[in-house]
């Protein structure tokens, strides 16, 4: 790649440290009062590192540690490190969800790179949210970044059975709904399902949006399928603070990496990985702060013509341990390499097909190659129909596959609440064949689209053996959740979507090989409801939630906020004065 390096004036920081100013003035000697002389930043790439650490983050708890061995290689590249703690936008304790706060974060990372003497920054995160937030705030900035993923936890264990995060949280849950669990066994499952610190082990959000990142270029190669308690993460971290040095001299920026082209790649790695249904509504939101549209279309596209490569859990039966010492998201991307944009440009300076060049899989029921699939289509697919005229999307490598074509009756669900209420009642009129709704449960409705969208399955029929059912919603659900749930329905149900004119009994026929989500309700039969439905009063009067339901976009949009997308003249910088 051929690149102008920029002289110390030129640099970002140069217009607050470097200048014969009263302000420049000021702010040299703060950073005086904090210990550093002028030769420690002036005339340096100052490189900012964006930390989610937080004790509200479980999976982000050794950050700290990772954010040493960043400023570790800023150094040693001749920066200077500059740590700043933000929003961690996990999804453990957070209400109703992080997503939504991920749009505050994408707000504040770009808010801290805008307001900052930053010529660079190293992001860190990794559970969920964090990955699309800095990002996206990092896109509408357009400073040069690294995402530095804080790796996924060490399998879970109990009596000797592997635990997979998330997923056999759902499967155990039902287990003991049943009758089969003792309070006992439920506790020691509680006790060894998460047993160190890192994102799910399984192919949840989280470890697919990490390798989505790298699948852009935005992290050092192969960073995001080190387990975060590896040696090689630190390692990692040291690589990822000597590049963005170097990135900050050339001014390798995201707006000079990320293409249509790039989000192409994204596309395909989620569907070979059997990746999160969340990748979808991140990857539009992602791309649109860049100016690039995503139409669902385009994911159903990849999705038909990709195939699934990783055998990992919910849709397989592996861990990112295993997935790792196979050989991780390099040797995929490499096996998988003809499927793949591979001139693409990399924080690295070198292209994506540079990157993996060479790259083996050493455990070939791991990752497979396009000769020997899992299966032949990718992990997703969007569905179009009445109930869905903006789309929905359903994981079917993770459902049962004969409810993959299936008509059933409603039964309608208002809220979480109504749904939770009734679910456990044996005389709930429900059987196998039902098809559950919950709405008001998207971006408006919830707000923040939480992750409810693999209702249980009625106590009822969880004692007949039932596991699995159809199961369609206007909100997400886990990456690391499995069965025949359509999400995403859009319009959601608040705003006046379809979803919201259902009533129980009326037929609804989920068809995925057709790309299908109908309600057998006649059009004039619709109208008539349309026209008797009425909004809910809005449930928010202040602060970030009334500024979230006032500017949300539908998920089909990205669920981003109406005022951050792109725009042509891009983010202003600020006055000096």
């Amino acid at each position: 790649m051929t690149t102008t390096r920029k002289t110390p004036e030129q640099l970002r920081s140069w217009r607050w440290y470097g200048r014969d100013e009263l302000r420049s003035f000021g702010h040299r000697s703060r950073a005086k009062q904090s210990g550093w002389g002028a030769e420690d930043y002036v005339g340096k790439p100052i490189i900012g590192i964006l930390n989610t650490w937080s004790e509200q983050n479980s999976c982000h708890m050794h950050l700290k540690l990772t954010a040493d061995g960043v400023r570790r290689g800023i150094l040693q590249a001749g920066g200077h490190p500059m740590e700043i703690p933000v929003l961690s936008a996990g999804e453990m304790l957070t209400k109703p969800t992080a997503m939504f706060h991920r749009n505050l974060l994408a707000m504040e990372a770009e808010e801290v790179l805008r307001g900052n003497p930053l010529d660079g920054a190293v992001l860190l995160g990794g559970c969920d949210k964090s990955t699309p937030g800095l990002l996206m705030g990092a896109f509408s900035m357009d400073i040069p970044v690294i995402y530095m993923p804080c790796g996924p936890m060490i399998k879970g264990n109990w009596r000797g059975e592997t635990l997979g995060s998330g997923s056999d949280v759902w499967k155990y849950w039902d287990e003991k709904r049943a009758g089969n669990l003792s309070w006992e066994q439920w506790c020691e499952i509680e006790d060894g399902i998460a047993r160190s610190p890192g994102h799910c082990m399984t192919m949840g959000t989280a470890s697919t949006m990490t390798a989505l990142a790298e699948t852009l270029g935005l992290v050092i190669p192969g960073a995001s399928s080190v387990p975060a308690v590896d040696a090689a993460h630190v390692r990692m971290a040291a690589a990822a603070g000597r590049q963005i040095v170097e990135n900050a001299w050339n001014d390798l920026k995201p707006s000079k990496i990320v293409t249509e082209r790039s989000f192409e790649n994204a596309i395909a790695v989620d569907m070979a990985l059997g990746g999160s249904t969340n990748a979808i509504v991140h990857l539009v939101a992602m791309a649109g702060r860049l100016g690039i549209k995503l139409p669902l279309e385009k994911f159903d596209e990849i999705s038909r013509r990709i195939p699934l490569l990783a055998n990992m859990r919910p849709a397989g039966k592996y861990l990112m341990d295993e997935f790792y010492v196979a050989g991780g998201l390099r040797a995929l991307l490499n096996g998988m390499r003809d499927l793949l944009h591979t001139d693409v440009l990399t924080i690295t300076g070198k292209t994506l097909g540079e990157n993996v060049e060479g790259c083996e899989i050493y455990q070939p029921d791991v990752i497979r190659t396009p000769e020997n699939p899992i299966q032949p289509d990718g992990g997703t697919a969007i569905l179009r129909g009445n109930l869905c005229p903006d789309g929905a999307v359903i994981k079917h490598a993770a459902a049962t596959p004969e409810l993959c074509q299936h008509t059933g009756p409603a039964l309608v669900f208002d809220s979480y609440p109504d749904m939770k209420a009734q679910i456990d009642n044996l005389d709930l009129d429900v059987t196998k064949d039902t098809v559950l709704i919950l709405r008001n449960a998207g971006p408006v409705g919830a707000p923040g689209m939480p992750e409810w969208g693999q209702l249980p399955i009625p106590k009822k029929l969880i004692l007949q053996g039932i596991r699995d059912m159809v199961r369609l919603s206007d909100c997400r659900m886990s990456g690391t959740s499995y069965g025949a749930c359509a999400l995403h329905i859009a319009p959601e149900s608040a705003v006046g979507g379809p979803l919201a004119l259902v009533k129980n009994g009326d037929l609804i026929e989920l068809d995925v090989p057709n790309r299908k989500l109908h309600l057998h309700v006649s059009d004039e039969e619709l109208a008539k409801r349309k026209a008797e439905w009425k909004p809910a009063p809005p449930r928010y009067q202040r602060g970030f939630a009334k500024l979230f339901v006032n500017h949300v976009t539908q998920a089909n949009e990205g669920a981003d906020f109406d005022f951050l997308q792109h725009h042509p003249e891009g983010v202003p910088e600020p006055e000096i004065y």
